[in-house]
Order: C-alpha cells, then structure tokens, then sequence
C-alpha cells in the first residue's frame, strides 16, 4: 500500500491541513512516556502557538534517506582525496555541503548525538533536551521520554502523525533505546553489527515505499577508538563506508522514480583523533561534516554560503546562547520534516524554525576544506 506521503503535493497538504485542525481542537495529545516495564512510549505535542505553520508546505522530496557515519572526522575525506573516497567526493560535487558542522555542544558522544538528531533537541534535559546522556546498552532510563522528564516527540512520531512510514537501520545495540521509546512510529528497524549486510538490508528495502530512513554506520568510529582515529586501519574504515555508499547510490539510481525524489543527507555524531572522542571542547571532536543531495539542491556548494542566518563557527564550537548558530548534526530532523513537507517536531531547538535551506541557488565555492 502506497504511504499517504507518497501522493500528490495537494492530497499531502490536505493531509497536513487536517493534522493542524486536530492540534487545534485540542492543546495537546496525551500520551504517557514508558518510563515502567509496561505501556507503549508515544508524544505530546507542544500547544498550537508553539508550533511552526507548515500546512501549506510544498513538499521538495518524496522520501528521504539519513546516513549517519560514526566517529567520521571530515579531514579522513582530504587525506583519502577523491581516488580514496570516491562517492563522498561525488557527493560534494553533485549537493551541497560544509565539512565544519558542529555536534550537541555538551557531549560528543555517539547515543546523545545521535538522539538529538531524531528528535532535533540539545542534550541538558533541564533546558528541554532529551536527557539521553548515556553511550551504552543500559535498559534504566528505559526511553527517551524517561530520560528527559517530560515527553518527547522525533521525526519518527511527525512522520507516523502523518500517516507516513520510517525506518531505522543501526549498526549499534544502543539504538534500541528507540524502539523502546518510539514503538508506534517505526515501521522496521534491523539492528545489524556488520555495517556490509545492514547496507544490503537498506538497499532491500528500497523498494518499499517509505518516506524517512536512517542508517547508521558505525565501522570508522570502532576502528578509531581499536587503532586510532585517522590512523591506517580507520581511513580504511572510511575508505569501506564510501564503498557502501557508492552501493546505496547506485541502487538509488537503478531505481529512476526513487531517484527523482529522493533527498541524501550524510553527517556524522562526533569526529575524533587518537583513541577517543569524548572531550567535548576539541574541535577534533565538534567538527563533523553534513553534505546534502537531493531534487533542486544545487550542486558544488557550501551549505553556508546558502544560508546566511547560519554561522560558519571557523575554529568554534558556539554556545546554543550564541544569536547566529553553526549547522549542527541536531537539523536533522526537521530539515527532513521539511523537506517532505511536514511541521517540525514539537518542542525541538535544532532547525526549529525549518529555515536551513539547502535548495536556493548561490555561488559554489570549494566544501572540501
């Protein structure tokens, strides 16, 4: 069955339209966070006020495909260069793209990150983040919601409100936190260790019609903390994910609708140098690359020079208090709601406005620095 995000731009604003009648018959739709053994984790949304009027939204995508690369420093694609790292370097070349994104300012970690991603909030529960402040398998808090205190909504739970379909593909057993946490809302995960047969299970899938994906890939960020980022071992490690990658686009491209419709989104939870990672004031570590491509994203640009609002933090890791904000891993989220023509996830921070703009034309200028 076609998912409703899979039809036409009117019947989908429709769709929308009748999402926002319903928040307005209402301030907020009660759901109980699973924070016992037992009860399904759903969302509340924000009151209406709050959210961003997105109902008359022009969807620029059909579907969009996350690719998180764990533990990728953006200066492994400068020492590979374009024969070592092949499909990075054509996506550099066919979107746009900035190698000086920016993590969660408090951790640079692979689950905090990473959850901030999906749900477009900081990590400092007390400020209204996610609370996920924790890198391990540990069941105690047992959601997201739990660990914030409060309810928390993802792209998963705007997706599945608007009658859309999501799936997960992690390469790490930590990321069953949202499956406990989102049970309603993804429609398949597969948790898979070895990042070659995930990659086949993802390109599987494809055929389905979906409307939000993420994989994540973790084979970098486990060679860096075994042999040391940036060592031989882990630019080996990057040099594989490209290869996959390189095997993701070229099972999109086979597939002529998909492709006209489909927006990629690549970045990364943390960078790293040594054996670690977790010092969150090393610029090693903040640094993280976030490269776009897609339908109307003009090609060879610097995701910067496309969006003025935004700070290009030079040698900085800005303070979420700063007035002008560096791109951050945490847009994720609702710059894919955006592009599907959907609101933003209720209560988030990153992108919450959906003004990171990755389709308007401007100069292209070198995004490999």
């Amino acid at each position: 069955m076609t998912s409703p995000l899979h039809q036409t731009a009117p019947a989908r604003r429709r769709l929308a339209a009748i999402g926002a009648a319903a928040a307005l018959a209402t301030s907020a739709v009660l759901a109980t966070p699973l924070g016992a053994a037992t009860g399904a984790a759903q969302t509340m949304t924000q009151p209406v006020a709050q959210q961003v009027d997105r109902t008359s939204a022009e969807p620029l995508a059909g579907s969009v495909l996350v690719v998180s690369v764990d533990g990728f420093n953006p200066s492994a694609l400068s020492k590979l260069g374009p024969t070592g790292a092949p499909t990075f370097h054509r996506l550099i070349a066919e979107g746009a793209t900035t190698m000086n994104a920016r993590t969660q300012v408090e951790l640079t970690l692979t689950l905090p990150n990473h959850t901030g991603m999906v749900t477009g909030r900081r990590v400092n529960a007390s400020a209204g983040g996610h609370g996920v402040t924790w890198n391990d398998d540990r069941k105690r808090p047992a959601t997201v919601q739990a660990a914030a205190g409060h309810p928390v909504g993802s792209v998963f739970t705007v997706v599945n409100g608007a009658g859309g379909s999501s799936a997960l593909f992690a390469s790490k057993t930590k990321f069953s936190l949202w499956q406990r946490s989102w049970p309603l809302s993804l429609d398949r995960v597969r948790i898979q260790e070895n990042n070659t047969k995930l990659v086949k299970a993802l390109i599987g899938d494809l055929s389905t019609p979906r409307d939000f994906r993420m994989l994540h890939l973790s084979e970098p960020d486990v060679m860096g903390h075994e042999y040391g980022f940036m060592g031989p071992r882990y630019l080996a490690a990057v040099r594989k994910v490209d290869t996959l990658l390189g095997q993701v686009l070229a099972a999109i491209d086979a597939n002529p609708e998909l492709a006209a419709g489909l927006t990629l989104v690549v970045t990364a939870d943390h960078g790293g140098l040594g054996k670690e990672h977790g010092v969150a004031t090393r610029r090693v570590n903040y640094r993280i690359p976030f490269l776009v491509r897609g339908p109307g994203v003009p090609a060879g640009v610097d995701l910067y020079s496309l969006n003025p609002a935004y700070a290009d933090p030079g040698r900085d890791q800005l303070s979420y208090a700063a007035a002008r904000q560096p791109i951050r891993n945490g847009a994720v989220a609702n710059l894919a709601l955006d592009l599907l023509g959907l609101p933003a996830v209720p209560g988030s921070e990153h992108d919450a406005a959906q003004d990171l703009e990755v389709t308007a034309t401007a100069p292209a200028r070198s995004a490999t620095g």
